[in-house]
């Protein structure tokens, strides 16, 4: 069974931020033998002075294979009741990949746009039987845990953080890689340089030390630019502001 799980304002100004919140809470999963996860997007969320946040305002969401979905339901609120920084408004959202309706697609779409209120959330979630529950401070962290997963239900939004593969992107972003491994062992499906889909296996990517793979259509986007000064790759990331411009 696929289910999303969404967290959200997990973090104070001094604390660790969702991002690594949500990769820690993916180990302890797999650690604890609840279920696999598959990856971990990030999305952002409005900017706006009527929303409280802590430094970006972004939420993730957790690609979760489980037969153990009550378990891990029990085990993700204690993890993030445990974690969450002092002074956070930690809100947890899970509920199966099939049964999440194009209106919680639609929330999360509008919370990158529009300030939404926990009233709408938590009225969403009853009407389609969605777990949602804020679990410290002011419970706020509701709003943006559901809508990450409904932005990553929509399949085009936001950046991976995390990608359960041989090859952890993190540790090899450093160097270069032939195309062939980075979709063979580091769980990227596409590179891609603008409208082209780079295809030739033996080519050389520089993952030029940040590597955040895009969601496009439900996969994995590497976007690449082509290097002409180097000869030992021919593409290398695209600049870190630059992802950052089109996934936000």
């Amino acid at each position: 069974m696929r289910i999303l799980v969404g967290i959200d304002d997990t973090d104070n100004k001094e604390s660790r931020g969702t991002g690594y919140n949500s990769r820690q809470l993916a180990a302890a999963i797999e650690s604890e033998g609840i279920g696999k996860v598959v990856g971990i997007t990030r999305h952002q969320l409005f900017v706006h002075p009527d929303i409280p946040y802590t430094s970006q305002n972004s939420s993730a969401c957790l690609d979760v294979i489980t037969n153990k979905i009550d378990e891990l339901k029990a085990f993700a609120r204690a993890f993030m009741k445990d974690v969450g920084a002092i002074g956070s408004d930690v809100g947890l959202c899970i509920r199966e990949w099939d049964l999440i309706p194009n209106e919680v697609v639609e929330w999360g779409n509008n919370a990158k746009s529009i300030v939404l209120k926990m009233k709408g959330a938590y009225g969403l979630a009853d009407d389609h039987g969605i777990y949602l529950e804020g679990l410290t401070g002011t419970k706020d962290g509701v709003i943006g845990s559901l809508a990450a997963i409904g932005l990553r239900r929509g399949g085009n939004d936001g950046r991976f953080v995390w990608i359960n593969s041989s090859q952890n992107l993190r540790d090899i972003e450093s160097d270069a890689h032939s195309i062939e491994v980075l979709r063979s062992k580091a769980g990227i499906d596409i590179i891609q340089c603008g409208d082209e889909i780079i295809d030739n296996p033996n080519e050389r990517v520089y993952l030029n030390n940040w590597a955040r793979p895009v969601l496009r259509d439900n996969r994995s986007v590497l976007l690449v630019d082509k290097e002409e000064n180097n000869k030992s790759y021919e593409w290398k990331c695209s600049a870190k502001e630059f992802v950052k411009g089109v996934s936000n």
